[in-house]
């Protein structure tokens, strides 16, 4: 299957269509498939949350651990406080030995949650 015909049918369909594609994938654990589908919503809604959080967790998953710091970081700009993003940019930055730039992150996720912190 050439990247064309894949590009395609990625493409292809609305977007609560390719939204819905792209979580079927994520669910299949087909992260990279899912982050295909995910960009192209994104650049077409950047202002949407969802999409922008999910396409994160699809790159973190499949060890794109730049673009993912990238995503949550575009995420937190819009929504300072979201709690999820803010827990996976701290994880995102440990799984990439930057601990002391997690740990912050980390500690504010806790306390958005109203969990008690266990980084140092």
């Amino acid at each position: 299957m050439s990247d064309t015909y894949s590009d395609t049918y990625y493409e292809f369909g609305t977007p609560a269509e390719r939204w819905d594609r792209a979580r079927f994938f994520f669910d299949a654990k087909e992260y990279v498939t899912s982050a295909r589908i995910l960009a192209g919503l994104v650049a077409e809604v950047p202002e949407q949350v969802a999409p922008r959080l999910l396409l994160a967790r699809a790159y973190y998953h499949s060890a794109r651990l730049g673009k993912a710091e990238a995503e949550l970081n575009a995420v937190l700009e819009r929504d300072p406080v979201e709690h999820y993003a803010r827990l996976m940019l701290g994880r995102t930055l440990e799984r990439q030995g930057r601990h002391a730039e997690a740990a912050p992150h980390l500690r504010m996720a806790a306390a958005m949650s109203g969990e008690l912190p266990d980084v140092a």
